[in-house]
């Protein structure tokens, strides 16, 4: 009877054990997730941007290519054959350097036929002249006739007339001989050699181009619809293909003051505004013209937070992260940030590249730089992170 007795004590305890189970699962989820949502988000200085107001730029659009301002091209002015080509695309040359060099032996040849010319048409003045002079002497003494006299100076008219004729075709001859030297017209880089040694060069035919590399401005095209907004001195900022991540200033130094009749659009020439200018010809270039400024509360592209047609972002108040639904208007072109309109003042606070896990009322503990380079081992910036 007693172990009938003892044996039911102890079933009955293992029935009691079995229905004393830990703590419920879902409830260990929830004081997870509590945990989470309460757990201290750590941010250093870096992490932060602080708004203010700044200038907000608008103005029409520009396109176009940067092309030097001084800029040869070079054609043969003499039909002959080409015996050289001095100088390669990219090469450097000097004002006066030879470039390209071309046959001059028929032209050396009329020279030298004109020279001849010009001594015998010389001769003949000379002797027209003595002549002249014998008759006038003649004639006062009653020696001779008025007709031998006039005759005299028909003569040396006739002959003078010929040593000018002469003189011109020597000095034609002489130029055209130069001709055949193509020569840099100013310092500079060679940007297009168009003809090889022994190719025949035709008069007007392109034989090389001379293009000076400090010279370079952006001549761009405006809509002819927002051409009103454009003046001279303008502030221009443009990229340029090739140079990523480069804004480039610059000034507009003349307006056209007729549109293009087929794009209706307007050419606008933009000077450099420093030194600091691409030096390759032909790139494509697109900015915009600051016709108009106003000051305005502005944003950092990366602090936003899109999602469908509302944007937000995380700004931290009273050491606690708060959820700001914003109204965005223009975009800066020049800084890539935004117009804050409504939902943020000067001043506030907010996180630079906010993450999807942050919770509105999040608690925020602001690290110094100081804790933060120690907390790392090294002056290297800390993100914003969660305990």
């Amino acid at each position: 009877m007693l172990r009938k007795t003892l044996l039911a004590l102890a079933v009955a305890s293992a029935l009691v054990a079995c229905g004393k189970s830990g703590p419920d699962k879902g409830d260990q989820a929830s004081s997870r997730a509590e945990a989470k949502k309460n757990a201290t988000l750590q941010v250093a200085p870096e992490d932060l941007v602080t708004l203010q107001n700044d200038a907000l730029a608008s103005g029409p659009v520009i396109t176009g290519s940067i092309e030097p301002e001084r800029k040869a091209d070079l054609r043969a002015e003499v039909g002959a054959v080409v015996l050289q080509v001095l100088k390669e695309n990219g090469e450097a040359v000097r004002k006066g350097d030879l470039l390209v060099r071309l046959d001059d032996t028929s032209i050396r040849d009329s020279l030298t036929s004109a020279n001849e010319a010009v001594r015998a048409s010389q001769q003949s003045l000379d002797q027209a002249d003595r002549m002249l002079k014998r008759n006038k002497t003649l004639l006062a003494s009653g020696m001779t006739s008025a007709q031998a006299m006039e005759d005299a100076e028909v003569r040396y008219n006739n002959a003078q007339s010929d040593l000018v004729a002469a003189k011109a075709r020597a000095a034609t001859a002489q130029q055209q001989l130069a001709r055949t030297s193509v020569r840099a017209p100013f310092d500079g880089i060679v940007s297009e050699r168009k003809v090889s040694n022994g190719d025949t060069a035709q008069v007007g035919k392109e034989l090389i181009k001379v293009i000076d590399p400090n010279s370079m401005r952006f001549e761009g095209l405006v809509s002819a619809d927002k051409i009103g907004t454009v003046k001279v001195g303008q502030h221009v900022q443009f990229r340029v293909n090739g140079y990523p991540g480069q804004v480039f200033d610059g000034r507009v130094k003349r307006v056209d003051p007729a549109a293009n009749p087929v794009t209706r659009q307007v050419e606008v020439l933009v000077d450099f505004a420093d030194k600091v200018q691409p030096k390759v010809a032909g790139l494509y270039a697109e900015g915009r013209v600051e016709a108009e400024s106003r000051d305005t509360l502005m944003i950092p592209d990366s602090s936003l937070v899109r999602n469908g047609d509302s944007t937000y972002t995380w700004r931290i108040k009273d050491n606690t992260l708060r959820k700001a639904d914003l109204t965005i208007g223009a975009r800066d072109a020049r800084t890539g940030q935004w117009e804050v309109s409504k939902g943020l003042a000067a001043g506030d606070r907010v996180l630079r590249a906010p993450a999807s896990s942050f919770k509105d009322g999040q608690k925020v503990e602001l690290l110094s730089a100081k804790a933060v380079a120690s907390a790392n081992g090294s002056t290297a910036p800390a993100a914003a992170k969660g305990n």
